[in-house]
């Protein structure tokens, strides 16, 4: 009877001990805020390949974050931003869900932004609420983007490489001025 005591306890413990040594399935992917407002989309190691990202604000307005001429998911490398690039959310629109849909083929987008907004009053998204082909997950993460200092944004340049505005950020768009400035010479 003993024996049997000592393998159930040595079976037991080794049980916990894969269970302590299993990665966290919430870890797809993670949040990166790079300034007030915005953010780089990061997947972990062991990710399908591809992924699409899109965001929902609490203002019900859905957004395609991965935009490509074919319409359709784009390929997502492990540890590094998705598309190279951070994203900007809009403040007015307040805190946002980003929901990442990874799979294991290119999947048509559209389908995916119509399902998003059929599901938009559902708490939680998961790969089995979606009609997509191949092996699908889906991470949901929050960012809340934050009002901090303006961003710069480079002139508007016309005819003859004269820059005639500054995109509406700076005094010009309130009916000042632009000084313009002249390159020097080393």
């Amino acid at each position: 009877m003993t024996r049997w005591t000592v393998l159930v306890a040595v079976l037991a413990l080794g049980a916990a001990c894969n269970e302590a040594k299993s990665p966290d399935k919430s870890s797809r992917v993670q949040l990166k805020k790079t300034g007030s407002a915005t953010m780089e989309v990061i997947p972990s190691e062991g990710q399908l390949p591809y992924c699409l990202l899109y965001t929902m604000s609490e203002k019900g307005v859905i957004r395609q974050l991965t935009l490509t001429r074919e319409n359709r998911s784009i390929r997502c490398d492990a540890n590094r931003p998705v598309a190279n690039t951070s994203f900007r959310i809009p403040v007015q629109e307040g805190k946002v869900r980003v929901y990442v849909f990874f799979s294991d083929e290119r999947v048509q987008a559209g389908p995916v932004a119509q399902q998003l907004y059929d599901l938009r009053d559902k708490e939680r998204v998961t790969a089995m609420d979606m009609r997509l082909p191949g092996r699908v997950f889906v991470e949901t993460l929050e960012f809340t983007p934050e009002t901090g200092e303006p961003e710069m944004t480079g002139g508007v340049v016309g005819a003859g490489g004269v820059v005639t505005s500054d995109g509406g950020t700076g005094p010009m768009s309130g009916g000042g001025s632009m000084e313009l400035v002249e390159p020097v010479d080393d």
